[in-house]
């Protein structure tokens, strides 16, 4: 980015997490990181939009979406909406998935416990599109508790328990010992190119995944073994098994009679921003199980 941002001004404090997510995200994925400031722009016109502070730090963080904005130029992800969202939430969800399945073998390290309370910072950005749904604000609580409940642990010298164990849904109070320990905690650097195969697209307390079990190309390689001594071994993609596609939709026509609602135009949608998400991080099972559901909807009105 250009000029250096002033310092987050004591009001925005609950901010500057989403703020440095953001910076660690500007090479890794500006589309997230654009939506991260943006999240932080919206929220802190809510708080305080008049104090001198405040109002220059708002400008700048203006000045620095707008550069974003242009440097990302027609990006689809930037100039249409509901991209953007599926492009954002797709990402939490990976995330969310890799740091679930690694707590769940009982790896428990900075690299998951990092990526539970990023995926969770995330998911408050999505609420720039809109409200969170039910499932995402679960998610939301449950990978805040997550991290901050393994944080606490390692550092007491306790073992965490997997799972949902002791998890009530509570509310995260991000003024609770260990949260800015959490959040400045750096991911050890590792290859770009881990995706962990073959999870599962259901987790804790019965909520859904949206599709998309392989974690961003980002996410950590370099996986700690159980005695808590790091490993260096690069842990390489499982082959995938391509999904056999319904013949009968090779030839589907709209079936006479069939009416489609705006809201099973929205979910068609949804199924093909999914798929085109997918791809992008070569995720070749959930696009064609996600495009054979958009066509399915489309021409018999049922999913």
């Amino acid at each position: 980015m250009a000029a250096p941002m002033p310092p987050v001004p004591a009001q925005f404090k609950s901010l500057q997490h989403h703020l440095r997510t953001a910076q660690e995200h500007d090479k890794r994925d500006p589309v997230v990181a654009y939506y991260c400031r943006l999240y932080a722009m919206q929220s802190g016109m809510k708080i305080d939009s008049k104090s001198p502070e405040c109002r220059k730090f708002l400008s700048k963080l203006m000045d620095q979406l707008e550069t974003q904005k242009k440097q990302l130029g027609d990006c689809d992800s930037i100039t249409q909406e509901i991209v953007g969202s599926a492009h954002v939430e797709n990402y939490a969800l990976k995330m969310f998935l890799y740091a679930d399945n690694e707590d769940r073998a009982g790896r428990f390290h900075k690299n998951m416990i990092k990526s539970f309370y990023t995926a969770s910072l995330l998911l408050d950005t999505l609420t720039v599109f809109g409200e969170l749904t039910e499932e995402n604000i679960q998610h939301r609580k449950y990978a805040r508790w997550k991290a901050t409940y393994i944080h606490n642990c390692l550092k007491n010298g306790m073992t965490p328990e997997s799972g949902p164990v002791g998890f009530e849904g509570e509310d995260y109070n991000e003024d609770e010992e260990g949260a800015s320990d959490v959040s400045n905690q750096a991911p050890e650097r590792s290859p770009s190119t881990y995706q962990p195969g073959n999870m599962p697209t259901s987790n804790y307390t019965g909520i859904q995944i949206p599709p998309g079990a392989h974690a961003p190309a980002n996410t950590p390689a370099e996986v700690p073994h159980s005695t808590g001594v790091a490993s260096h071994a690069v842990v390489h993609p499982s082959p995938q098994n391509i999904p056999s596609v319904d013949p009968s939709l090779y030839n589907a026509q709209p079936q006479g009679g069939t009416r489609l609602t705006p809201e099973d135009f929205a979910r068609a949608q949804k199924f093909c921003k999914y798929a085109g998400s997918a791809l992008q991080y070569e995720d070749v099972n959930t696009a064609v199980e996600n495009l054979q559901k958009a066509l399915k909807l489309l021409t018999t009105g049922r999913e």
